[in-house]
Protein backbone atom coordinates (compact mmCIF):
# COMPACT_ATOMS: atom_id res chain seq x y z
CA UNK A 1 0.00 0.00 0.00
CA UNK A 2 1.02 3.49 -0.76
CA UNK A 3 2.45 5.44 2.51
CA UNK A 4 0.60 8.92 3.00
CA UNK A 5 3.43 10.31 4.72
CA UNK A 6 6.05 9.16 1.71
CA UNK A 7 3.81 9.97 -0.93
CA UNK A 8 2.98 13.58 0.70
CA UNK A 9 6.54 14.64 0.61
CA UNK A 10 7.48 13.68 -2.79
CA UNK A 11 3.39 14.90 -3.84
CA UNK A 12 3.79 18.29 -2.15
CA UNK A 13 1.08 20.90 -2.17
CA UNK A 14 3.15 23.05 -5.27
CA UNK A 15 3.33 19.38 -6.64
CA UNK A 16 0.10 18.64 -6.47
CA UNK A 17 -1.45 22.21 -8.29
CA UNK A 18 1.06 21.73 -11.32
CA UNK A 19 -0.83 18.72 -11.69
CA UNK A 20 -4.53 19.96 -11.18
CA UNK A 21 -3.40 22.50 -13.91
CA UNK A 22 -3.72 19.36 -16.16
CA UNK A 23 -5.93 16.73 -14.52
CA UNK A 24 -8.67 16.26 -12.51
CA UNK A 25 -6.45 14.86 -9.40
CA UNK A 26 -8.60 13.22 -6.03
CA UNK A 27 -6.30 13.94 -2.90
CA UNK A 28 -7.68 10.09 -1.86
CA UNK A 29 -4.34 8.21 -1.18
CA UNK A 30 -4.83 4.67 -1.33
CA UNK A 31 -3.78 2.95 1.75
CA UNK A 32 -5.80 -0.22 1.61
CA UNK A 33 -7.55 -3.12 -0.07
CA UNK A 34 -8.85 -1.73 -3.72
CA UNK A 35 -12.41 -2.92 -1.95
CA UNK A 36 -12.13 -0.10 0.07
CA UNK A 37 -12.61 2.47 -2.29
CA UNK A 38 -14.28 0.94 -5.77
CA UNK A 39 -16.07 3.32 -6.59
CA UNK A 40 -13.20 6.05 -7.04
CA UNK A 41 -10.84 3.27 -9.02
CA UNK A 42 -13.63 2.65 -10.94
CA UNK A 43 -13.45 5.65 -12.88
CA UNK A 44 -9.57 6.18 -11.99
CA UNK A 45 -7.85 6.91 -15.74
CA UNK A 46 -4.36 7.80 -14.26
CA UNK A 47 -2.60 7.14 -10.89
CA UNK A 48 0.62 9.27 -9.32
CA UNK A 49 2.78 7.76 -7.05
CA UNK A 50 6.17 7.18 -5.51
CA UNK A 51 8.40 4.58 -3.45
CA UNK A 52 5.98 2.65 -1.90
CA UNK A 53 3.62 1.63 -4.30
CA UNK A 54 1.65 -1.17 -4.13
CA UNK A 55 2.15 -4.30 -6.28
CA UNK A 56 -1.29 -4.57 -7.55
CA UNK A 57 -2.09 -8.24 -8.93
CA UNK A 58 -4.56 -8.69 -11.45
CA UNK A 59 -7.43 -9.29 -9.50
CA UNK A 60 -6.60 -5.47 -8.76
CA UNK A 61 -6.60 -4.37 -11.55
CA UNK A 62 -10.40 -5.51 -12.47
CA UNK A 63 -10.76 -2.98 -10.08
CA UNK A 64 -8.94 -0.06 -12.38
CA UNK A 65 -11.14 -1.10 -15.65
CA UNK A 66 -10.23 2.54 -16.98
CA UNK A 67 -6.85 3.09 -16.00
CA UNK A 68 -4.38 4.01 -18.42
CA UNK A 69 -1.32 5.09 -17.57
CA UNK A 70 0.75 5.43 -13.96
CA UNK A 71 2.96 7.88 -13.38
CA UNK A 72 6.02 6.93 -10.83
CA UNK A 73 7.77 9.68 -8.98
CA UNK A 74 10.59 7.39 -8.09
CA UNK A 75 13.26 5.28 -9.85
CA UNK A 76 12.85 1.41 -10.21
CA UNK A 77 9.37 0.04 -11.62
CA UNK A 78 10.32 -3.73 -11.64
CA UNK A 79 8.44 -5.07 -7.97
CA UNK A 80 4.84 -3.25 -9.57
CA UNK A 81 5.34 -2.69 -13.22
CA UNK A 82 4.53 -6.07 -15.27
CA UNK A 83 0.81 -7.08 -14.64
CA UNK A 84 0.08 -3.17 -16.06
CA UNK A 85 2.32 -3.32 -18.71
CA UNK A 86 0.40 -6.58 -19.58
CA UNK A 87 -2.99 -5.05 -20.12
CA UNK A 88 -1.49 -2.13 -22.03
CA UNK A 89 -1.30 0.40 -18.99
CA UNK A 90 1.56 2.70 -19.66
CA UNK A 91 4.22 2.91 -16.67
CA UNK A 92 5.90 6.17 -17.23
CA UNK A 93 9.10 6.26 -14.62
CA UNK A 94 11.72 9.10 -13.03
CA UNK A 95 14.47 6.74 -13.14
CA UNK A 96 16.30 9.27 -15.36
CA UNK A 97 15.99 12.57 -13.17
CA UNK A 98 16.65 10.04 -10.15
CA UNK A 99 20.00 8.57 -11.48
CA UNK A 100 21.53 12.51 -11.73
CA UNK A 101 22.22 12.71 -8.15
CA UNK A 102 23.41 9.17 -7.70
CA UNK A 103 25.88 10.00 -10.57
CA UNK A 104 26.81 13.20 -9.10
CA UNK A 105 27.18 11.45 -5.56
CA UNK A 106 29.24 8.95 -7.27
CA UNK A 107 31.34 11.70 -9.16
CA UNK A 108 32.21 13.47 -5.96
CA UNK A 109 33.65 10.48 -4.12
CA UNK A 110 35.72 9.52 -7.47
CA UNK A 111 37.52 12.92 -6.63
CA UNK A 112 37.78 12.30 -3.02
CA UNK A 113 38.67 9.06 -3.48
CA UNK A 114 41.65 9.99 -5.73
CA UNK A 115 43.37 12.53 -3.80
CA UNK A 116 42.84 9.59 -0.96
CA UNK A 117 40.53 12.00 0.55
CA UNK A 118 38.75 9.35 2.96
CA UNK A 119 42.22 7.45 3.71
CA UNK A 120 43.77 11.07 4.78
CA UNK A 121 40.85 12.05 7.28
CA UNK A 122 41.23 8.17 8.37
CA UNK A 123 44.95 8.58 9.64
CA UNK A 124 44.53 12.32 11.06
CA UNK A 125 41.86 10.62 13.24
CA UNK A 126 43.83 7.67 14.31
CA UNK A 127 46.89 10.15 14.76
CA UNK A 128 45.50 13.32 15.29
CA UNK A 129 49.25 14.98 15.96
CA UNK A 130 52.28 16.32 13.26
CA UNK A 131 52.83 12.32 12.84
CA UNK A 132 49.49 11.95 11.36
CA UNK A 133 49.66 15.03 8.76
CA UNK A 134 51.29 13.42 6.39
CA UNK A 135 50.51 13.00 2.76
CA UNK A 136 49.50 9.69 1.67
CA UNK A 137 50.09 8.02 -1.97
CA UNK A 138 47.98 10.31 -4.05
CA UNK A 139 46.74 9.51 -7.63
CA UNK A 140 45.27 12.96 -8.22
CA UNK A 141 42.70 12.34 -11.38
CA UNK A 142 44.84 13.50 -14.49
CA UNK A 143 45.77 9.94 -15.67
CA UNK A 144 43.99 7.37 -13.18
CA UNK A 145 41.84 4.84 -14.69
CA UNK A 146 38.29 4.63 -13.14
CA UNK A 147 36.21 1.43 -13.64
CA UNK A 148 32.83 1.30 -14.09
CA UNK A 149 30.60 -2.00 -13.64
CA UNK A 150 27.42 -1.88 -15.61
CA UNK A 151 26.70 1.52 -18.51
CA UNK A 152 22.92 1.07 -17.63
CA UNK A 153 21.17 4.87 -17.10
CA UNK A 154 23.28 6.20 -13.96
CA UNK A 155 26.62 4.31 -15.51
CA UNK A 156 25.92 6.38 -18.25
CA UNK A 157 25.09 9.88 -16.68
CA UNK A 158 28.71 9.15 -14.65
CA UNK A 159 30.17 8.72 -17.72
CA UNK A 160 28.86 12.46 -19.05
CA UNK A 161 29.91 13.75 -16.12
CA UNK A 162 33.46 12.51 -15.91
CA UNK A 163 34.15 13.66 -19.37
CA UNK A 164 36.05 17.20 -18.78
CA UNK A 165 38.66 15.31 -16.61
CA UNK A 166 41.84 13.37 -18.42
CA UNK A 167 40.96 10.08 -17.22
CA UNK A 168 40.90 6.72 -18.39
CA UNK A 169 37.52 5.16 -18.01
CA UNK A 170 37.38 0.83 -17.94
CA UNK A 171 33.89 -0.57 -18.22
CA UNK A 172 32.41 -4.28 -17.75
CA UNK A 173 28.85 -4.81 -19.28
CA UNK A 174 28.23 -7.99 -21.31
CA UNK A 175 25.05 -6.03 -23.08
CA UNK A 176 27.24 -2.59 -24.40
CA UNK A 177 27.10 -1.91 -27.55
CA UNK A 178 30.18 -0.58 -29.86
CA UNK A 179 29.11 2.52 -30.36
CA UNK A 180 28.40 3.07 -26.87
CA UNK A 181 32.08 2.83 -26.18
CA UNK A 182 33.14 5.07 -28.72
CA UNK A 183 30.84 7.47 -27.35
CA UNK A 184 32.14 7.70 -23.87
CA UNK A 185 35.51 6.57 -24.95
CA UNK A 186 35.21 3.82 -23.13
CA UNK A 187 37.46 0.55 -23.20
CA UNK A 188 35.31 -2.51 -22.31
CA UNK A 189 37.30 -5.25 -20.46
CA UNK A 190 36.34 -8.28 -18.27
CA UNK A 191 35.50 -7.99 -14.75
CA UNK A 192 39.12 -9.13 -13.60
CA UNK A 193 40.87 -6.60 -15.52
CA UNK A 194 38.48 -3.91 -14.49
CA UNK A 195 38.90 -4.63 -11.06
CA UNK A 196 43.22 -4.68 -10.88
CA UNK A 197 43.77 -2.11 -13.33
CA UNK A 198 41.91 0.32 -11.57
CA UNK A 199 42.19 3.31 -8.82
CA UNK A 200 38.15 3.52 -8.49
CA UNK A 201 35.67 1.04 -9.23
CA UNK A 202 32.00 1.98 -9.00
CA UNK A 203 29.22 -0.51 -9.30
CA UNK A 204 25.85 0.41 -10.99
CA UNK A 205 24.83 -2.42 -12.18
CA UNK A 206 20.72 -3.81 -11.36
CA UNK A 207 19.74 -6.34 -8.92
CA UNK A 208 19.13 -9.61 -10.79
CA UNK A 209 19.70 -13.36 -10.15
CA UNK A 210 22.44 -13.41 -12.35
CA UNK A 211 24.27 -10.52 -10.95
CA UNK A 212 23.65 -11.49 -7.18
CA UNK A 213 27.40 -12.25 -5.64
CA UNK A 214 28.93 -10.09 -8.30
CA UNK A 215 31.37 -9.34 -6.60
CA UNK A 216 33.58 -12.03 -4.76
CA UNK A 217 36.28 -11.30 -2.25
CA UNK A 218 39.37 -12.02 -4.97
CA UNK A 219 37.70 -9.52 -6.90
CA UNK A 220 38.37 -6.90 -3.76
CA UNK A 221 41.42 -8.06 -2.70
CA UNK A 222 43.11 -7.97 -6.57
CA UNK A 223 42.54 -4.25 -6.48
CA UNK A 224 45.76 -1.87 -6.42
CA UNK A 225 47.21 -0.48 -2.94
CA UNK A 226 45.08 2.64 -1.84
CA UNK A 227 42.13 2.19 -4.09
CA UNK A 228 38.41 2.42 -3.38
CA UNK A 229 35.58 0.74 -4.07
CA UNK A 230 31.95 2.37 -4.56
CA UNK A 231 28.50 0.39 -4.21
CA UNK A 232 25.71 2.84 -4.88
CA UNK A 233 23.75 0.23 -6.64
CA UNK A 234 22.51 -2.65 -4.25
CA UNK A 235 23.98 -4.44 -1.73
CA UNK A 236 23.53 -8.06 -2.68
CA UNK A 237 25.91 -7.57 -5.85
CA UNK A 238 28.66 -7.98 -3.12
CA UNK A 239 30.08 -11.41 -1.23
CA UNK A 240 29.60 -8.73 1.68
CA UNK A 241 31.07 -12.06 4.16
CA UNK A 242 34.05 -12.24 1.45
CA UNK A 243 34.51 -8.46 1.16
CA UNK A 244 34.86 -7.44 5.14
CA UNK A 245 37.54 -10.46 5.09
CA UNK A 246 39.73 -8.63 2.57
CA UNK A 247 38.61 -4.95 4.05
CA UNK A 248 40.31 -6.04 7.50
CA UNK A 249 43.55 -7.22 5.52
CA UNK A 250 43.83 -4.45 3.30
CA UNK A 251 43.33 -1.54 5.41
CA UNK A 252 44.95 0.58 2.35
CA UNK A 253 41.45 -0.34 0.66
CA UNK A 254 38.45 1.96 0.91
CA UNK A 255 35.12 0.96 0.78
CA UNK A 256 32.58 3.53 -0.03
CA UNK A 257 29.11 1.69 0.82
CA UNK A 258 25.53 3.48 0.12
CA UNK A 259 24.38 0.19 0.52
CA UNK A 260 24.51 -2.96 2.21
CA UNK A 261 23.02 -7.02 1.83
CA UNK A 262 21.03 -5.49 4.84
CA UNK A 263 19.94 -1.93 5.28
CA UNK A 264 20.62 -0.93 7.96
CA UNK A 265 23.39 -3.67 8.19
CA UNK A 266 22.64 -6.45 11.22
CA UNK A 267 23.63 -5.00 14.59
CA UNK A 268 27.17 -6.28 15.59
CA UNK A 269 28.44 -6.23 11.78
CA UNK A 270 32.42 -5.16 11.34
CA UNK A 271 30.70 -2.62 8.87
CA UNK A 272 30.00 -0.26 11.40
CA UNK A 273 33.64 -0.49 12.96
CA UNK A 274 35.87 -1.22 10.21
CA UNK A 275 37.90 2.12 9.81
CA UNK A 276 38.39 1.78 6.13
CA UNK A 277 34.30 1.48 5.30
CA UNK A 278 32.30 4.87 4.69
CA UNK A 279 29.14 3.64 5.40
CA UNK A 280 26.50 5.71 4.21
CA UNK A 281 22.38 5.26 4.85
CA UNK A 282 21.33 5.06 1.01
CA UNK A 283 21.55 8.44 0.45
CA UNK A 284 22.74 8.71 -3.28
CA UNK A 285 19.53 8.77 -4.95
CA UNK A 286 16.83 11.43 -4.63
CA UNK A 287 17.10 13.32 -1.89
CA UNK A 288 15.43 16.96 -0.62
CA UNK A 289 15.53 19.29 -3.18
CA UNK A 290 16.51 16.46 -6.09
CA UNK A 291 12.96 14.75 -4.94
CA UNK A 292 11.84 18.01 -6.97
CA UNK A 293 13.07 17.05 -10.26
CA UNK A 294 11.75 13.55 -10.39
CA UNK A 295 7.92 14.89 -9.82
CA UNK A 296 8.64 17.65 -12.12
CA UNK A 297 10.04 15.61 -14.73
CA UNK A 298 6.83 13.27 -14.26
CA UNK A 299 4.50 16.24 -14.68
CA UNK A 300 6.32 17.08 -17.73
CA UNK A 301 5.68 13.64 -18.88
CA UNK A 302 1.59 13.67 -17.54
CA UNK A 303 1.65 16.75 -19.93
CA UNK A 304 3.10 15.16 -22.99
CA UNK A 305 0.64 11.84 -22.32
CA UNK A 306 -2.22 14.36 -22.40
CA UNK A 307 -1.24 16.07 -25.15
CA UNK A 308 -0.52 13.15 -27.60
CA UNK A 309 3.26 13.58 -27.27
CA UNK A 310 5.96 10.50 -27.56
CA UNK A 311 6.86 9.98 -23.85
CA UNK A 312 10.62 10.23 -22.95
CA UNK A 313 10.78 8.33 -19.53
CA UNK A 314 7.94 5.29 -20.64
CA UNK A 315 8.91 2.13 -19.65
CA UNK A 316 8.74 -0.94 -21.80
CA UNK A 317 8.19 -4.88 -21.03
CA UNK A 318 11.60 -5.90 -22.66
CA UNK A 319 14.06 -3.19 -20.42
CA UNK A 320 12.45 -5.15 -17.24
CA UNK A 321 14.42 -7.96 -17.50
CA UNK A 322 18.05 -6.39 -17.50
CA UNK A 323 16.42 -2.83 -14.87
CA UNK A 324 17.59 -2.33 -11.54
Amino acid sequence: MQDPLMFDMVWTEQQKSKLRDLVDISDWVWTGNVEDHPEILANTELIFSTWGIPSLTPRDLDYLPKLKAVFYAAGSVKSFAAPLLERGITVVSANVPNAIPVAEFTLSQIIFALKQGWQHHRQLRCTPNANGFKELPITGLYGATVGIISLGTIGRKLCELLTPFDLNKLVYDPYIKESTLRKYHLQNTSLEALFAQSDVVTVHTPSLKETEGLVTGKLLDSMKPFSTFINTSRGVLVREDEMIEVLQRRPDITAILDVTRSEPPMEGSPLYHLPNVVLMPHIAGSKGNEIRRMTDWIIEECANYIEGKPLKLAVSADALDHSA
